[in-house]
């Protein structure tokens, strides 16, 4: 006779070379080993993975965001997945709180890749089953996926920072109308007014902003985006900001990618007080300044990865903090 009782897999979670600190990290809140992962080159350089721990029928997770070098990560983490597909594990589950290529997510010029959409259906074809993501740059990148994908936020842990000041005049402030829904979320969990400025993109590190539509003068500023590549687009929103004179600013989003010195640049403004990020990328200890403060979505992730391993709802626990 068959038994009908459900299978309750075991669990297995790698790390690429990507962020294995956030790895350990995620690893240490759901009680279970991070399992070592073996990287190497043939001599004609190209990278091998090795999975060195059992996959059979186990609910396998691997933790990669998508960072610099992007490429080499990418690849290291497909060749993870095609390890993982051909030591039969029962489910794997991509867990990428960065994904860099949701930037490349429209056709805005002729002849141009969707970069989005294609490393999506590299995902499929390596074999994954399903990815958690957090704070993907637009809306449509989520339907580039064919498997199902948990979109997460950080504004739980962006609050519980901002909760700490006085918060009673504060404007959250998007630097462009598309990422105004989310900063407008965020400010109603912490109880506070959104603004936007008018961002028009001329190349990927050129923007102008012709203003900022909302009230800002007097009051205490947080500035929101979901990352901080060079930082053009912020320094760009505080030249606006300074002509409306407010009364603080603080710089906050969810990827401190902080490139090309981006964040030194940052700090130099005195009057920004502090750079608010979280870890979903690893900002290196060389580049932090007095003015950075890191975030950890570990707890988050963990919490996450106990619920799809466990068949519990991630939408019901991450509907708060998205403000919806």
């Amino acid at each position: 006779m068959i038994s009908e009782e459900p299978i309750v897999r075991d669990i297995s979670v790698f790390s690429g070379s990507a962020h294995p600190e956030l790895a350990a990290e995620v690893c240490a809140h759901l009680g279970v080993p991070l399992s070592p992962t073996r990287l190497s080159r043939f001599a004609n350089d190209c990278l091998e993975v090795q999975l060195q721990a059992n996959c059979r029928e186990r609910d396998v997770f691997l933790v990669q965001p998508l960072v610099r070098p992007v490429q080499e990560h990418l690849v290291e983490l497909l060749l993870m997945c095609d390890a993982a597909r051909g030591a039969s594990a029962g489910r794997i589950t991509v867990v990428m709180p960065h994904y860099s290529y949701a930037r490349s997510d429209k056709k805005d010029a002729p002849r141009i890749s969707l970069g989005g959409r294609l490393v999506a259906d590299l995902m499929a074809a390596a074999g994954v089953h399903r990815v958690l993501a957090m704070t993907l740059h637009s809306p449509q990148v989520h339907g580039f996926f064919s498997m199902p994908v948990d979109h997460l936020h950080a504004h739980r842990e962006l609050a519980a920072h901002f909760r700490r000041y006085d918060l009673s005049r504060t404007t959250v402030v998007s630097p462009d109308l598309g990422n105004a829904k989310e900063a407008a979320a965020f400010a109603r969990m912490i109880g506070a007014q959104v603004a936007a400025g008018a961002k028009q993109r001329y190349a990927d590190d050129r923007v102008s902003i012709s203003a900022v539509i909302g009230e800002v003068a007097g009051r205490d500023v947080i500035v929101l985006d979901d990352e901080i590549a060079k930082g053009s687009t912020v320094l760009e929103l505080l030249d606006r900001l300074r002509e409306l004179e407010p009364h603080t600013i603080r710089v906050a989003c969810t990827h401190g990618l902080f490139a090309a010195g981006a964040l030194k640049r940052l700090s130099e403004q005195p009057d920004v007080l502090e750079i608010v990020c979280t870890n979903t990328v690893p900002v290196p200890a060389e580049e932090h300044t007095d003015k950075l403060r890191i975030l950890s979505i570990a707890p988050a992730l963990a919490e996450a990865v106990r619920r799809i391993h466990n068949g519990e709802s991630v939408s019901a626990l991450f509907d708060a903090a998205r403000g919806r």
